[in-house]
């Protein structure tokens, strides 16, 4: 089984983001992974996987993302990078916005389960998690809040 990640840059409780994330990966025991590679929720996923073993494909959306990261956010992005099992660039060229969607959709159409860290906040990991229940993926939702999320047609 393969799983992708989806979430936040910013998590307002990262250690129980990491926990959650730790157990749904413990209990699934995938084969592999595939993160995004950004800040936040990616990165997590990342170390995690590092940590359990879990080989994952870092699927960066175009070279050169980390550009305007702050200096301890590159160094842990490329020392993540340098132990993925292998290293996509999704789209080439530089930024643009959409480029962020078309990773998404790269990953989600590439795995078996998304794993998804969402407060019911529009934006990328909503479009992302309803994209993946369109195409009959199963959806996994950790709440970063630690509330119970409502959403018409999410289950």
């Amino acid at each position: 089984m393969i799983v992708s990640f989806t979430g936040h840059r910013k998590i307002s409780n990262p250690s129980y983001v990491k926990e959650e994330l730790r157990k749904v990966l413990t209990e699934l025991k995938p084969e592999k992974a595939i993160s995004g590679m950004a800040i936040g929720v990616d990165t997590i996923a990342a170390e995690l996987c590092i940590e359990l073993g879990i080989p994952f494909i870092a699927a960066v959306p175009f070279k050169g993302q980390e550009s305007i990261w702050p200096t301890e956010s590159k160094k842990k992005y490329n020392e993540l990078l340098s132990k993925a099992s292998e290293v996509v660039i999704v789209s080439e060229g530089g930024y643009s916005a959409y480029k962020m969607q078309t990773r998404n959709i790269w990953m989600t159409d590439r795995c078996d389960k998304l794993i998804g860290v969402w407060d019911g906040s529009s934006g990328g990991t909503a479009n992302c998690i309803f994209y993946a229940k369109s195409i009959g993926k199963e959806v996994i939702i950790i709440n970063p809040k630690n509330y119970i999320i409502s959403t018409p047609g999410l289950n």
